[in-house]
Order: C-alpha cells, then structure tokens, then sequence
C-alpha cells in the first residue's frame, strides 16, 4: 500500500473543506488572469495597466540602492520601524497638494492594494452595505464584494466619475454605508477626473452623513495636460477621509509601496491590522525610494514618463477617430492610462473578446468593472504599454472586429 502523501493527506479532500465566507466572494482579477494571454507572440495588449517599461528609471534606481548598502549596511536588511524621512517627504508632498497632515498622519503600505485592504478591514463587517462605483477598479471590488459587503452601486458619468447626486442618495441609507470608495484622477476604468467643486461636494457629503470616504488616488501625478486639482482630502473638515497614494505608478510599480493618510487616534488600529497581515513595509525598500526622492530625480522622472503617456495617449484617441469614429465614443483623459471605449448597446464586448483575441489584440471588458454585470457595451484601453505604431495597429485590428460585429 502507499504511504500517504503532503500533496494527498488521509481523510482530507480540499474541496470538501469549510471555507470562510470571504474566500467564497472574493473574485480574482480578470486583469491577472489576461496577463499570460497578453504575453502570446503577435498579441499586442490594450488590456494592462503598466506604465511603459522603457521609463521606468532602473539605472537611477540602481544608484540609490547602492547608496543604501553603502550607507546603512545590514540596517537596510532588517525588520525596522517606517523609515522616517520617507514620512516626512510624503506630509511636505501631501500639504503641498493642500492636505493637512504632519508625518505622524503617514502610513507606509505595500501599494495602494493593500491600503484598501487596511481601510477595508478597519472599517467593514461582512454584511454591512458599502458605497462603490459602478464601474470601478476591480481591486475596490475585492475589498467590498469580496469581504461580502452588501453593496450600493452608484452610476458613473463617463464626463467626469461619480454621479454626486446619486452618492448623496446612496449616503442617505439606512443602516448608514460603512465607507464609500471613489477614485477621483484619471479613474480606472473611465480615465476621468473630478472637479474641484465636486470634490468639496463630495468632502461636505462625508462630514454630513458621517460616511468614510476611501479616495484612492495612484494616478493624480500622471498628468499630462490641464491643471492639477487638490484630492478630496484636501477638502476634509471632519476627518472622515482615508488617502490611499502610491509610488507604484509614479515611480515603478514592483517597489510596492505606497501610503495612506488617516486619523491619527486611528493609527493604534491600523497598525495592529496591518501587522497582522505582513507585519511592515520593505525597509530596504522604503530607504532606496527616499534616497531617490532626496536626489530630487522625481520631476524629471514624471516629465519624461508624462510626455511618454501624452504621445500614446494621442495616439489611441487619434486611432480611435480614424477608426471607430461615428460607432462608438470615449473618454479623453487629461494624465493617467485609460481611455473608456462605449460602443453601440447591442454589442456585448465579453462576446466580442474571443474574436478580437484571435485576432491578437486585447482589451478589458467593461463589465469586468462592475458588481452589477452592467456596461457590457464598454472596453477599457489602456496607452501607456504600447508603442504609438503598435497602438495604431491595435485599434485598426479591435476596429476590423467591432465592424465585422455591426
């Protein structure tokens, strides 16, 4: 007879386990799962959310940690407390876009991941309602649905992001949402913005209604036209609202790390869930991400990679207007990395996804962004991947598809 295996233990079959109600709702996302597609010979991908990897600045990077070693030795290789300095930097960048906070308001994160992750937990019992967009980054979606929150869904307007009106609606609730989850700049998936009055709009609602808002912002610093607008944060009489910012997509997106602005009474709680999850934040890492703040490489590093996402950008949307013009509209971001396809309500852009992969171009289905199964007649474009030559080809290919489609 066999002995037993670690792979197949006696008496245990994994499907028969009981599961936690969260490991029942959560979701993975359809971008992770597109990744392996995304790479086949030929395919050429509007489907990601990477910045472009030639702008990324490995060699300054490589300098900055060099002088990590060297400077801070086996100190930069341990378990320590959020590097201080980093701290401080991030409170003289967040006041400077109008938010008031000091160091001690700064919490250091792997990314803006797991700031949703922190706040969500902090915040939400499975079964409470919760506020989303419908149409959100699918990683909002995991925090909410995922965690088995009853959730609201508020329309989104493809002009500007959430419908204000209907979040007042939604705040009005009883029982009151635990939070409400917005993304303001440059939104995933739409590659919108909120203005300044909505966003004072949005800060009012929060102090009135006593809802928390989660303003998830990995985008803002990626503009590449029109005038910067303060976070909503920046607008926050009550402290009810969380900031979630990350280097992920400013800087380079496998440092993982990134920041959330919160209550200062709150920060025993956020630490001791934070701790229970991965305990801190790469010291090495958060060291070697100051020394490149500090070196003052930063401006130039968003200059050139901003002026990358303008030049696909227009390519895509210029693309789009030789293409598809009179079939469909789309957003026209001013920063970020997406562009919000629509096209005609009898196109389900799910069916139409098969027959644009064999043709080797992708894209993310609309209704991927929401809870409801609706925009099924959207795509999300992503620019910032691909060549402006390539980007052309991608939209002659999807175009050939949708009019075959018609």
């Amino acid at each position: 007879m066999n002995a037993p295996t670690l792979e197949n233990p006696p008496g245990i079959r994994p499907h028969a386990m009981q599961l936690s109600g969260e490991a029942r709702h959560l979701k993975r996302s359809v971008m992770r799962d597109l990744l392996a597609l995304a790479s086949a010979p030929d395919m050429l991908s509007l489907a990601g959310g990477l910045p472009c990897t030639d702008a990324l600045p490995t060699e300054a990077l490589r300098g900055c940690l060099a002088e990590v070693f060297v400077r801070d030795g086996g100190r930069a290789l341990q378990y320590s407390p959020p590097f201080a300095p980093l701290r401080e930097w991030i409170a003289d960048y967040m006041r400077a876009r109008g938010v008031v906070c000091t160091s001690d308001d700064i919490f250091l994160t792997n990314g803006n991941q797991q700031g949703l992750t922190i706040v969500s937990r902090l915040l939400l019992d499975p079964g409470a309602p919760v506020v989303i967009e419908d149409a959100t980054f699918t990683g909002i979606q995991q925090i909410t649905a995922g965690r088995g929150a009853e959730v609201i869904a508020v329309p989104v307007d493809p002009a500007y992001g959430v419908d204000v009106d209907a979040l007042e609606r939604a705040f009005r609730s009883v029982p009151r949402p635990r939070f409400a989850a917005l993304i303001p700049d440059f939104h995933n998936p739409l590659g919108v913005s909120l203005t300044a009055d909505q966003r004072a709009h949005i800060a009012d609602l929060s102090a009135r209604y006593g809802v928390p808002i989660i303003e998830d912002d990995p985008y803002s610093a990626l503009r590449f036209a029109g005038d910067p607008v303060p976070p909503i944060k920046a607008y926050d009489r009550a402290d009810t609202i969380f900031y979630l910012g990350s280097f992920s997509k400013m800087l380079a997106p496998a440092l993982r790390l990134g920041w959330i602005v919160a209550p200062r009474d709150l920060m025993p709680r956020i630490t001791a869930i934070r701790e229970s999850i991965d305990l801190e934040t790469s010291t090495l890492i958060q060291r070697a991400v100051f020394a490149f703040l500090d070196r003052g490489l930063l401006p130039a590093h968003l200059d050139r990679l901003n002026s990358i996402n303008q030049a696909r950008c227009e390519a895509l949307v210029s693309a789009l207007d030789d293409h598809l013009c009179g079939i469909a509209s789309w957003t026209a971001p001013q920063g970020g990395l997406f562009v919000w396809l629509t096209l005609p309500e009898a196109i389900d852009t799910w069916s139409l996804f098969e027959r644009a992969s064999a043709a080797n171009v992708i894209y993310i289905p609309g209704s991927a962004f929401s809870v409801t199964g609706g925009h099924r007649n959207a795509m999300r474009l992503n620019f910032s991947s691909l060549a402006p030559d390539a980007i052309a080809e991608a939209v002659r290919r999807l175009s050939r598809v949708i009019h075959e489609t018609l």
